[in-house]
């Protein structure tokens, strides 16, 4: 897999991981604690262990599983060997902890649950990352997000190589079918929308014809998504255009798929699946030593 992550990553703010963690253990901890632990390690027993790759992937989340074995050891040492935004190899160790021996095996299914997830949607993006690699096109994601988990899983996109499109219905104009639909046409609802935004916001319309595209195109949108096109509408779309307006594709996006659209000429590719097909990568907490 190639490593398409950028030197530097903006970690996500502790205000908003912090909350998330608390609240996950003790969903997991529930009214008694871990009385399987509880029950076999002493109160005052502490080990070492690693979080380790069972497979290839990406790394994302890891200041999650921080925060889960700090907020039930204040002392844990937590070390990273592979920073979030970068590769790892089956067997590689991500991090290493050293902590009271309860709190590494009560925050362990938590901190793997964020880890896993996060690091799985990583690792999707940066395989479609790497098809575009060779193109002025970037793979973006959608609001197709877990909820409650939209910052966390846009964070992880950025991790795999990718950009984010619009975090909500608040932070930029996206004018889609049922919007055309219920405005009575494409140029109403750009105009409609042109009347209302500021000279800040940018508007995007989704199209699904080349007719429509042209309407797009002679009221000035600013981007036009072209969902679920063929290939030939696709190529015609962008010799139309003609760098009018920044084309985004959209609509089943397949790794070949992507491919095929940076060459084309696209410079924006939404993939829905980044976040709500991507499997969770395969990581696991392994016992080092007992300290």
């Amino acid at each position: 897999m190639t490593d398409t992550s950028k030197a530097a990553l903006e970690p996500l703010p502790d205000l908003l991981v912090e909350p998330a963690v608390r609240a996950a253990l003790v969903e997991d901890l529930g009214r008694a604690g871990d009385i399987t632990t509880n029950a076999t390690i002493g109160a005052q027993d502490r080990a070492r262990v690693a979080i380790a790759a069972r497979k290839a992937g990406r790394v994302s989340g890891l200041d999650f599983a921080r925060h889960a074995f700090r907020a039930l050891d204040g002392d844990a040492d937590f070390r990273i060997s592979i920073a979030d935004g970068h590769a790892c190899a089956p067997g590689a160790v991500i991090a290493t902890i050293s902590a009271r021996t309860r709190a590494l095996l009560s925050a362990e299914r938590v901190a793997l649950n964020f880890a896993g997830r996060l690091s799985g949607i990583a690792s999707l993006t940066a395989s479609y990352a790497a098809e575009v690699a060779h193109t002025k096109a970037r793979i973006v994601d959608t609001r197709k997000t877990t909820p409650g988990w939209r910052a966390f899983e846009k964070y992880a996109v950025r991790c795999g190589g990718g950009a984010n499109h619009r975090f909500g219905l608040d932070d930029a104009i996206l004018i889609k079918d049922n919007h055309v639909a219920a405005a009575g046409g494409i140029a109403e609802a750009i105009r409609r929308a042109r009347a209302h935004a500021g000279h800040m916001v940018k508007l995007e319309i989704e199209v699904d014809s080349l007719a429509q595209l042209e309407t797009a195109l002679a009221e000035r949108a600013d981007l036009v998504l072209l969902d679920n096109m063929s290939s030939a509408q696709l190529a015609e779309a962008v010799r139309l255009t003609a760098g009018r307006a920044v084309l985004e594709a959209s609509g089943g996006v397949t790794l070949w798929w992507a491919r095929n659209s940076g060459e084309w000429g696209f410079f924006l590719i939404c993939v829905g699946a980044l976040t709500h097909r991507a499997p969770v990568l395969d990581i696991g907490l392994d016992f080092e030593a007992a300290l």
